[in-house]
C-alpha cells in the first residue's frame, strides 16, 4: 500500500496529480474541513502539503507524520521547532520566487513614489483638463534605500536598485560577509538616513512589530515604506496613525496584519499603495513553487532526503 500524504488547501491541479501517481491522498481543500475528520482517517499519513499552516494541533493528530512540505518562502504558520524536536522534517520553497518577489517590491517604490494610482485617478476623473498637469512626485534615482532582512530575496533587490543608483544600507540580526552593502545594527538608526525603506524579513515572534512608531518617525515625513514581508513585522496601528498625522511620507504594502482584512482608514490615502499579498503571484512562480512542494514530498517519499530544508530541520536531513 502507498503511503499516505494529506493535502490541505488548494493548490494547482497538477499538484495533486503528481502527488497521487505516488502516494495515497487524502485532500481537504479548507482548513475547516479537519475539524469534522474522525483522527482514524489521519493516523497513517505520513506527509503533508500545506499552505504555509501546520499548527502543533495538527501535528499531534498525526502520529506517523514525517514530513511537511509547506508552499511559500514564508512558515510562521508551521510549528517548526516543535516538529523538530519529533524528528518531523519541514521544508518550504525559496529562491524560486525571489526574483518575482524583487519585482514586486521595485514596482511598489516607483507606483508609490511616483504616485501612479493618484496618476491615473487624477487623468480618469478628468482634472488633467480641468486643473491642468498633476502635482510632482518623487524619484527613486539616487535615494538610499534600507533593506530590513538582507536574506535571498533581500539581495535580489539590491541588486535590481542598482539600475537606479540607489545607495543601498541593510540591516538584519548579523552582518554578512562579502556583500557591497553598508550595515546598520541599530533600524532606527538606518531609518533615518534612508529615503526608502523596504521589509523583506521573516515573520514570526522576532520580528513582530519590528517596524515601530519609532523607525517609522526615523524614516519620516518624505520617507517611503514598502512592506513585502510580513503584515506582523510592522505596527499596523502605528502606521495608520503616522500616515494620516504625515509623519510617514507614504506606504507600499503587500501583506498585513490580518489577512484578508485591511485598514480601511488607508482606502482613501493617496499616498498609499495596497496589493493583496500578490508579490509572487505569477503564473510561472506559483507553478515552480508548487513543483518544488511536490518534488521535497516525492523525494523523501523514494529515499528519505529533502531538497528545500527549514533551518530548524537542518541537522535531520
Amino acid at each position: 500500500m502507498a503511503d499516505k500524504v494529506l493535502v490541505v488547501g488548494k493548490f494547482f491541479p497538477s499538484v495533486v496529480e503528481q502527488l497521487g501517481q505516488v502516494f495515497e491522498l487524502m485532500v481537504l481543500e479548507e482548513r475547516s474541513q479537519l475539524e469534522t475528520t474522525d483522527d482514524s482517517e489521519l493516523t497513517d499519513v505520513i506527509g503533508i502539503a500545506t499552505h504555509g499552516w501546520a499548527p502543533v494541533e495538527l501535528i499531534d493528530r498525526l502520529p506517523a507524520l514525517k514530513l511537511i512540505s509547506s508552499f511559500g518562502v514564508g512558515y510562521d504558520g508551521v510549528a517548526a521547532d516543535y516538529a523538530a524536536t519529533k524528528g518531523i522534517i519541514v521544508t518550504h520553497t525559496p529562491n524560486v520566487l525571489n526574483d518575482d518577489v524583487a519585482n514586486t517590491t521595485i514596482a511598489l517604490i516607483l507606483t508609490t513614489m511616483r504616485r501612479i494610482v493618484e496618476q491615473d485617478r487624477y487623468l480618469r476623473d478628468g482634472k488633467w483638463k480641468s486643473q491642468g498637469n498633476a502635482p510632482l512626485t518623487r524619484s527613486i534615482r539616487g535615494k538610499t534605500v534600507g533593506i530590513v532582512g538582507l536574506g535571498r530575496i533581500g539581495e535580489a533587490i539590491a541588486e535590481k536598485l542598482s539600475v537606479f543608483k540607489c545607495r543601498t544600507v541593510y540591516h538584519s540580526r548579523n552582518e554578512k560577509t562579502g556583500v557591497p552593502y553598508d550595515y546598520y545594527g541599530n533600524l532606527v538608526e538606518m531609518a533615518g538616513d534612508c529615503d526608502v525603506l523596504i521589509a523583506i524579513t521573516p515573520g514570526g515572534p522576532a520580528t513582530d512589530k519590528l517596524i515601530n512608531r519609532e523607525v517609522m518617525e526615523a524614516l519620516g515625513p518624505e520617507g517611503t515604506l514598502i512592506n513585502v514581508a510580513r503584515g506582523t513585522v510592522v505596527d499596523e496601528v502605528e502606521l495608520v496613525k503616522a500616515l494620516a498625522d504625515g509623519r510617514l511620507g507614504a506606504a507600499g504594502l503587500d501583506v498585513f496584519e490580518q489577512e484578508p482584512h485591511v485598514p480601511e482608514e488607508l482606502f482613501a490615502m493617496d499616498n498609499v499603495v495596497l496589493t493583496p499579498h500578490v508579490a509572487s503571484a505569477t503564473w510561472e512562480t506559483r507553478q515552480a513553487m508548487a513543483d518544488l512542494v511536490v518534488e521535497n514530498l516525492i523525494t523523501f517519499g523514494r529515499d528519505g532526503s529533502v531538497v528545500s530544508p527549514v533551518p530548524e530541520c537542518a541537522s535531520l536531513v
